[in-house]
């Protein structure tokens, strides 16, 4: 008895199932086009970011390893286009080219250079507080205070690595104005600090006791 109510439970089963991919045929084939679509666009998306990636990189390669001091301004041209391609890994590189180089004397153009890498361009966390710090390096010697507080911002209201860094940066500022108290006050953030750098750590300590113990 049991068996036969299995096997009537089995077919009824079936038999709804089989209605219901015929009533819904057109739906399923849509939905089963759809997601074929998806899956090749995806692919296809994937396999052309790894081209663009490929052309990118050559042509990084190629302006660098063709770089000399007699074609200067070819090479600062070629790599400003490269940090415009909002490149992850080669606009970084080709902007940090340029300032090594002194290739781009101009201040702010090189801030300009900067803000595309920093807003525009795809990058992790810890790699754009890393370009944010430089950028207020950059500009250290020119900035006022202000300027330089706008721009290490983020890194010094985060947990960042480079959050010791940024505030090593402000301390030698305010000591170079000799506006020893904020100086003091920013070498004594650095000692506290958990995961600062132990390096930055100690020539701190050095500071506020060798200059700023008064």
């Amino acid at each position: 008895m049991d068996e036969d109510i299995a096997i009537i439970n089995s077919k009824t089963r079936n038999e709804k199932i089989k209605i219901f991919f015929i009533n819904n045929k057109k739906l399923l084939i849509l939905i089963l086009s759809l997601s074929i679509i998806l899956l090749i666009g995806y692919f296809g998306f994937v396999e052309y970011n790894e081209k663009k990636k490929i052309a990118i990189s050559d042509q990084y390669n190629l302006i660098i390893l063709e770089y000399s001091k007699d074609n200067k301004e070819v090479t600062k041209n070629a790599l400003i286009k490269l940090v415009n391609k909002k490149d992850s890994t080669y606009s970084p590189l080709s902007l940090f080219f340029i300032i090594d180089n002194a290739l781009v004397f101009d201040q702010s153009t090189i801030n300009k250079l900067f803000d595309v890498v920093i807003e525009d361009v795809s990058l992790e966390n810890e790699i754009k507080n890393l370009i944010i710090y430089k950028k207020a390096l950059y500009n250290a010697d020119n900035s006022d205070e202000n300027q330089l507080l706008e721009t290490l911002k983020p890194i010094i209201n985060s947990k960042s690595i480079w959050k010791a860094h940024s505030l090593y940066l402000m301390a030698e500022y305010f000591y170079s104005k000799n506006e020893k108290q904020k100086a003091k006050e920013f070498f004594s953030q650095i000692i506290l600090l958990k995961n600062a750098n132990q390096d930055l750590i100690s020539e701190s300590q050095k500071r506020l006791k060798r200059d700023l113990s008064e």
